[in-house]
């Protein structure tokens, strides 16, 4: 089928008419990190290795942790920047919740990250002992004070 000068040919879609942009021999620049180092946004997959659930179920996200007396400091420094960052954190008591916030880490992700510190020896989990039952009376008499209160 032969197309008069000037005219398209049927059917074509007009962001096909134009040649495709030439690719680019350059690689991205992620291509040049050394082999050795991880990605900076590594996948919450790949860093509790296909997790979804920590193995120690005392940690929630108000469990309060520390990093344990004696704990080995040279080992830490072989770690991933991700744990590294909960270590730094744990020098004085503070919450699961608050590590995550500060190590810019998804909660379920720092949940497993942390069980596994607790588990290799550098955290000391710190848990209150409160009842988690309470009785009826007591909620019907917080509920009618904050009634009262607004």
């Amino acid at each position: 089928m032969t197309v008069p000068p000037g005219q398209e040919p049927p059917g074509i879609r007009p962001y096909l008419r134009s040649p495709a942009a030439p690719v680019s021999p350059a690689p991205p620049a992620a291509w040049n990190r050394p082999a050795h180092r991880a990605p900076d946004n590594l996948r919450p997959y790949v860093l509790t290795s296909g997790r979804v659930q920590g193995d120690d179920p005392a940690v929630n996200l108000e469990t309060q942790v520390t990093i344990r007396p004696g704990a080995p400091p040279d080992a830490a420094r072989s770690m991933p920047t991700e744990l590294q960052a909960i270590l730094a954190t744990c020098v004085s008591p503070v919450s699961v919740a608050e590590i995550s916030a500060q190590a810019h880490l998804h909660l379920g992700v720092t949940k497993i990250l942390v069980g596994d510190l607790c588990a290799a020896g550098f955290l000391d989990i710190h848990q209150l002992e409160v009842d988690p039952v309470h009785s009826p009376d007591v909620i019907l008499r917080v509920i009618h004070g904050l009634r009262a209160i607004s």
